[in-house]
């Protein structure tokens, strides 16, 4: 099972990658939030008790690490404020220059 959680992370992660290299600015935003949900996941699944159950379930006796779900919550949080102010400029950029390519957007390079 841990193969399959590293491999849908590792996955997750290179697609985000791909996509905030692309010229199109919105797929590089979906990238962006790619990016941030991959490191989630692995933030979660870095925090298994003991290898045999993952963070968030709790059993009879035995202590969840509380620590990585903070760590979850506080990225997820930041990455939404990232992601609002991502989606601001993206709106921005589109009005003045009326295109989503990054090479047709003249006011960025000097």
């Amino acid at each position: 099972m841990e193969i399959l959680t590293a491999f849908a992370i590792g996955l997750t992660f290179a697609l985000g990658l791909f996509q905030i290299l692309r010229r199109n600015v919105i797929r590089a935003a979906i990238g962006l939030m790619l990016l941030t949900n991959a490191v989630n996941l692995f933030l979660l699944s870095a925090g298994a008790y003991t290898g045999k159950q993952a963070a968030y379930v709790g059993a009879v006796g035995i202590q969840s690490d509380a620590l990585p779900q903070a760590l979850v919550l506080t990225a997820v949080v930041i990455g939404l404020g990232v992601t609002a102010f991502v989606l601001a400029m993206l709106i921005v950029i589109v009005q003045r220059y009326k295109s989503c390519d990054s090479d047709e957007v003249r006011g960025l390079k000097r």
